[in-house]
């Protein structure tokens, strides 16, 4: 389970150390190999763990696409999906088509998401999470929210 707002660095090349807590864990489900794409609401990316991302193309590769949103949903995420893979420093390449979508700079953030993790740039990291403070979720979102224990 990944979890967390861990603050990284981006390199000119677009390479991100994960965090070392992380790696023994990918290494051993994943053999370091990860999958990066646009994430399916917000402006961040989606990092998951290999298998994570196979489960995720099946759920939608099997949708029916005769829906325009269907559609653009599949283009968003499996059409800008990239594989990747951890080097022997724990890091991995960032692809420039995705840095920009994201507006990533030097300092990002990359939120353990449970199965898989976003990658924000550190402002709107900031904004987002400051949104909410104060704000009332319950009743304004999924009806299995208002049932939640936390």
């Amino acid at each position: 389970m990944f979890y967390g707002g861990n603050p990284v660095n981006l390199d000119a090349k677009g390479r991100m150390a994960l965090p070392t807590r992380f790696r023994e864990s990918l290494m051993s489900s994943c053999d370091g190999r990860l999958a990066v794409t646009m994430h399916h609401v917000d402006r961040c990316l989606s990092l998951y763990p290999y298998p994570e991302w196979e489960e995720v193309q099946r759920k939608l590769t099997r949708l029916p696409n005769q829906d325009s949103r269907t559609r653009w949903l599949q283009r968003r995420m499996l059409g800008q999906a990239v594989e990747v893979e951890m080097d022997g420093h724990g890091r991995i390449i960032v692809p420039a088509t995705l840095r920009e979508y994201a507006d990533l700079d030097k300092r990002v953030i990359l939120a353990g998401m449970g199965n898989k993790f976003e990658i924000w740039n550190e402002e709107a990291w900031a904004r987002m999470r400051d949104a909410y403070e104060g704000e009332e979720l319950a009743g304004s979102g999924p009806e299995v929210l208002s049932t939640l224990s936390l």
